[in-house]
């Protein structure tokens, strides 16, 4: 723990002297660093979809400094401090965990999931949903405004009526489509998107995961399409849709 504290302290006082010293970092406000913990953040959600612990290592470090500059900025505003920052989580944790700092008794992760939304509830939050980043991409959005809502019971019985939900939709995206009203089939594609995602969560499936899993496997399969291509000389804009699918069932082959 020691260690740890004294290269914690050591990455403090390198940032006070970066802040001080260097013109990029004495130029950034907490705006400027936004985009850049954005990018910061999805680096980690690669390193971690890769398993690559190495990378989930360094991006963590990132995303450190990037807390401990926030906190400059914040000190040098006299709004926070580095020690406000933690004591605040400290407090929220035991406060959020009544069940192991206080008298409450639960019996699974899931009364521990909603009893922190009733807790949320008491310090002022006017709603469950009100947790939920507006920013956040659309289909974690939608597994994390399930999950909230599963909170107070707003929720299926079971997944063939989930199912059921999503054929309904896809029923509704169909008439849609036959109706030629673009707003009305967006809005039901949505329909269709967000009943697949709440399918997936009763599978116990990660569908943000899934999706992202069809994507490389079809990154993967169209650049062995192109190499292969490639190396009989050919472009796939030159070949016609037969020839590709031929490519296409080679690459899933391999």
């Amino acid at each position: 723990m020691n260690q740890t504290s004294n290269q914690f302290l050591r990455l403090i006082e390198i940032m006070d002297e970066l802040r001080e010293k260097c013109p990029w970092d004495k130029k950034q406000t907490i705006a400027t660093l936004r985009n850049l913990t954005i990018e910061e953040t999805y680096e980690l959600a690669d390193a971690i979809s890769d398993n690559d612990w190495k990378g989930i290592k360094e991006e963590l470090g990132d995303l450190l400094l990037h807390i401990v500059f926030y906190a400059k900025i914040g000190s040098e505003k006299q709004s926070f401090d580095l020690k406000d920052v933690i004591e605040g989580v400290c407090e929220k944790l035991i406060t959020r965990h009544p069940h192991i700092y206080g008298d409450v008794k639960v019996e699974n992760e899931e009364e521990v999931k909603q009893n922190w939304e009733k807790i949320k509830l008491k310090e002022g939050k006017k709603s469950v949903l009100s947790g939920v980043p507006k920013s956040l991409p659309s289909m974690v959005k939608a597994i994390r405004l399930q999950e909230k809502s599963k909170q107070v019971g707003f929720e299926w019985d079971n997944t063939e009526q989930v199912w059921e939900k999503v054929e309904e939709e896809i029923a509704e995206l169909k008439e849609a489509v036959k109706k030629g009203d673009i707003e009305n089939i967006e809005d039901e594609m949505g329909d269709v998107f967000f009943s697949l995602v709440n399918f997936a969560r009763y599978l116990q499936v990660d569908a943000e995961q899934a999706l992202e899993r069809t994507n490389r496997k079809f990154i993967k399969r169209f650049t062995i399409m192109e190499e292969t291509a490639a190396i009989n000389n050919k472009f796939l804009h030159d070949m016609t849709l037969q020839e590709m699918d031929e490519l296409w069932n080679l690459a899933k082959s391999k």
